[in-house]
C-alpha cells in the first residue's frame, strides 16, 4: 500500500515541474505566467518564445505523462487503478505545481502523454481528429477538448468495457474542460486566440 501512495506523490512532484516556466526564465528572464494568455503550457510558449522552446516544452510535458503512468505501473504492481491515479496526479501538479505557487497550465500535454501510455490506440484516434481540427479553425483550445472529448468514447467503441481506464479518461475530460471554461467562453463568442496569435489575454 506504500509504494502506491510513494508513486502518487512522485508523479504529483514531476508534474509539477513546469518547464514552459523554467525555460522562459532561463531563456528570457522573463515569468512567462506574465505573457501572452498567461497560462504555463507549450501553446503559449510558442506565442511568447516561438517554434523551437514550444516544442520542447510540449515533448517534455508529454513525457512527464508517460514517467508518471509508468512508475504507477512499476511501484503498483500493474495495478490500473494506480496507473491511472499517477498520471491524474502528473496532470494536477502541472496545473498547480508546487514549485510555482500554483499557478500552472491546463494539462493538456500531459494528458496526452497519459492517455497515450494507458490507452494508445483510442488516444491516436481521437488525436488525429483533434490535430485536424486545430489544422483547420486554427483554435488550439477546441483541438485539446476534441481530444480529451472522444478519447473516452473510442475507449469504450475498442474495449467494449466500463474499467477503470475508462473512468479516468472520463474524469480527465470532466477535468479539461472546466479548466478551459475561459476558452469556451470565448469560443462561443468569437474571441478565442488562434494558433500563431501574438496576442492574449493575462490570466491572473
Amino acid at each position: 500500500m506504500i509504494l502506491p501512495v510513494v508513486a502518487v506523490i512522485i508523479s504529483y512532484l514531476l508534474g509539477s515541474v513546469s518547464f514552459s516556466v523554467v525555460l522562459a526564465k532561463g531563456l528570457k528572464g522573463i515569468d512567462i505566467r506574465q505573457h501572452g494568455s498567461g497560462n504555463a503550457g507549450a501553446t503559449n510558449t510558442l506565442r511568447v518564445l516561438g517554434k523551437g522552446p514550444a516544442i520542447l516544452v510540449l515533448g517534455l510535458d508529454v513525457i512527464k505523462g508517460i514517467v508518471s503512468v509508468w512508475l504507477g505501473h512499476w511501484l503498483g504492481g500493474g495495478n490500473p487503478w494506480t496507473a491511472s491515479l499517477c498520471g491524474i496526479a502528473a496532470i494536477i501538479g502541472h496545473n498547480w505545481p508546487l514549485y510555482f505557487r500554483f499557478r500552472g497550465g491546463k494539462g493538456i500535454a500531459t494528458t496526452i502523454g497519459v492517455m497515450a501510455t494507458l490507452f494508445f490506440l483510442p488516444s491516436l484516434y481521437a488525436g488525429i481528429i483533434a490535430i485536424l481540427s486545430i489544422v483547420f479553425t486554427r483554435y488550439v483550445s477546441l483541438g485539446s477538448l476534441i481530444f480529451v472529448l472522444l478519447t473516452p468514447i473510442f475507449l469504450v467503441a475498442i474495449s467494449g468495457e466500463l474499467g477503470p481506464y475508462f473512468w479516468m479518461s472520463l474524469l480527465i475530460c470532466v477535468f479539461a474542460f472546466w479548466r478551459h471554461r475561459t476558452n469556451i467562453d470565448k469560443l462561443v463568442h468569437g474571441k478565442e486566440n488562434k494558433l500563431g496569435s501574438k496576442g492574449g489575454d493575462r490570466v491572473v
